[in-house]
């Protein structure tokens, strides 16, 4: 991980609702399992809500809607 992709803003840092552009990931092996399903670089994504208690991150991606894991939303780094 560079030190750039560490001070970046990340997607778990938004707020449901809030959108923004995927610019990164931080983790090669999660970024490698995001484009294989279709959540690539220059994406729009927008969290549309979190689960409680930490559970599932609910985002649209290009109009697709996914549920992913802390650790993927994690190493989503946005713009």
């Amino acid at each position: 991980m560079t030190a750039a992709l560490l001070s970046d803003k990340r997607l778990i840092s938004l707020p449901a609702g809030q959108k923004g552009i995927i610019k990164a990931f931080c983790d090669d092996a999660a970024g490698s399992k995001l484009v294989s399903v279709g959540i690539l670089p220059g994406s729009f994504v927008e969290l549309v809500r979190k689960a409680p208690l930490g559970g599932g991150w609910y985002v649209k991606v290009d109009g697709q809607t996914f549920a992913l894991r802390q650790e993927e939303a994690t190493c989503i780094v946005i713009e």
